[in-house]
């Protein structure tokens, strides 16, 4: 490898998804469809009849997601061994319990999709046309109540395949976790991209991070479409995003491209960028983002300390050094 920097910023890439593919596999396992590409579980109806109501293609979509992923991770141990660096290895803590619902394999897991607290506010920062993250702007939430509590993202167990409107909004958490997780991935390429010095592990990162972006626009797309209800076990409310006190340009869901923004300074005329992309803390900040998002609840002290490494090595990488 040319530099540490570069290894480094690899190595929390292939870490981050790893654990990307991960929680990928649990929702396919229930969600998706499971062949040769993806083998794992043998999907839920039910889950599935839910997750359609935000598309008729999300098994397909979810499958396909999973697919990317498990490449990512291991393009990217393979491309470090190749340049004599480290691969990154998590199986050893792969401790966390799996879904007890039918469907879902009974193996040892990394991330937990039972326990979330979604930010949703992706879902009004790509749809403001005057604030940038990257300015020290801050975003509405679209559903409020997704970042206030911890709900599951996949059926518990059979018992959460009822009521209608439980398992409903255990799939609308879905749909909504979905574009959360690779609008991080959007973002995190392009902000560690500026601190590489090899022109070839450039070219990798240049060459996943649009992947990453096909994802974000595609689940941005189905999250609009999850059915406005509240779930009558612990009174999680999806808005209907098209009505007051919602509505307007900040929640409308057919408005699923970058709004034009300000980017830099804000002298400069908008521009429909990628956003945030400032690369000062952006592996940290990934970091916390997952954190935050309650998946990685039940973990040990010995994994957040290896990951917070990880990411504090990305961080400190500069160019030509």
């Amino acid at each position: 490898m040319r530099t540490k920097g570069d290894e480094a910023i690899l190595r929390f890439l292939a870490a981050a998804e790893i654990l990307e593919t991960d929680l990928w596999q649990q929702y396919n396992e229930l969600g998706g469809i499971q062949d040769k590409e993806v083998p794992g579980g043998s999907g839920n109806p039910t889950y599935i009849k839910a997750l359609s109501k935000l598309d008729s293609d999300m098994s397909q979509y979810i499958h396909d997601n999973t697919d990317d992923e498990f490449s990512h991770f291991t393009f990217i141990n393979a491309y470090l061994i190749s340049r004599g660096g480290q691969p990154v290895n998590l199986d050893k803590f792969r401790t966390l319990p799996s879904s007890k619902a039918t469907g879902a394999q009974q193996i040892g897991r990394l991330t937990n999709l039972m326990q979330l607290t979604v930010d949703t506010s992706w879902w009004t920062r790509y749809r403001s046309d005057n604030k940038n993250p990257d300015l020290g702007d801050t975003f509405p939430q679209a559903v409020p109540g997704l970042s206030k509590g911890k709900f599951p993202a996949i059926p518990r167990s059979d018992a959460d395949l009822k009521p209608h409107n439980h398992i409903q909004a255990i799939a609308n958490t879905a749909g909504f976790h979905f574009a959360f997780i690779e609008q991080g991935g959007t973002s995190l390429y392009p902000s560690l991209a500026q601190r590489v010095t090899d022109v070839e592990v450039l070219r990798v990162l240049l060459s996943i991070g649009p992947t990453e972006t096909a994802h974000f626009q595609t689940w941005h797309d189905k999250a609009g479409n999850a059915p406005a209800l509240t779930d009558p076990t612990n009174g999680l409310v999806f808005p209907d995003l098209n009505s007051p006190p919602f509505g307007g340009e900040l929640f409308q869901t057919n408005l699923i491209m970058p709004e034009p923004t300000v980017f830099l300074d804000r002298k400069f005329p908008v521009v429909s960028i990628i956003r945030p992309t400032e690369t000062q803390g952006a592996a940290m900040g990934a970091l916390k983002a997952l954190t935050d998002d309650g998946l990685f609840i039940g973990q040990s002290k010995e994994f957040f300390a290896l990951l917070k490494e990880l990411a504090q090595e990305a961080d400190a990488a500069q160019r030509g050094v």
